[in-house]
């Protein structure tokens, strides 16, 4: 992405914040099978007239695009898999994307850059903080193609970090 439309895409998330009547701050770690490796930062998490704004603080992550995603409990154990599936209130039962009727869970790819940091703001439109507190939001291995084929999931791989997210 150059740098002019990575310039245009900050200054609409922006006005997309105007407006933002409440947030949270989600500390993200690591997965382990006790539920919290290494801390590697947080993500903010506004709720907007426009949906959900991610504002991801995160570092020490493998370059490229990961698979994001609220998942339904509030915990990390296991290396992640305690937090089950996707949040799936509607008995969707499809992985189908942010912008879609699948999974309400499913978000926008997280982007991390090659120095592994993640900085780039996503917007989740399907959802807002009410519907989240309580649950858990996911950072896959892989990427995720917003499919169950060729691979369920999206193929996104391991659940790599894992937050909880806080009920106020």
């Amino acid at each position: 992405m150059n740098k002019h439309v990575k310039s245009i895409l900050v200054v609409v998330l922006w006005v997309f914040s105007v407006g933002v009547q409440a947030s949270l701050i989600v500390p993200m770690h690591l997965t382990s099978d006790n539920g919290k490796g290494r801390k590697i930062g947080t993500i903010k998490v506004d709720d907007t007239v426009y949906g959900l704004l991610l504002t991801p603080k995160l570092h020490g992550l493998p370059p490229g695009v990961h698979g994001f995603h609220v998942h339904a409990m509030p915990m990390c154990e296991h290396a992640g898999m305690a937090a089950g599936g996707h949040l799936d209130p509607d008995k969707a039962q499809a992985h189908k994307g942010p912008y879609s009727n699948g999974h309400l869970g499913d978000l926008p790819l997280l982007s991390v850059d090659r120095n592994g940091k993640a900085t780039l703001q996503v917007l989740a439109p399907r959802l807002h903080l009410s519907q989240i507190k309580g649950k858990a939001l996911m950072v896959h291995v892989g990427g995720d193609n917003y499919s169950d084929k060729p691979e369920k999931l999206g193929g996104g791989g391991a659940r790599l970090a894992c937050g909880l997210i806080p009920y106020h």
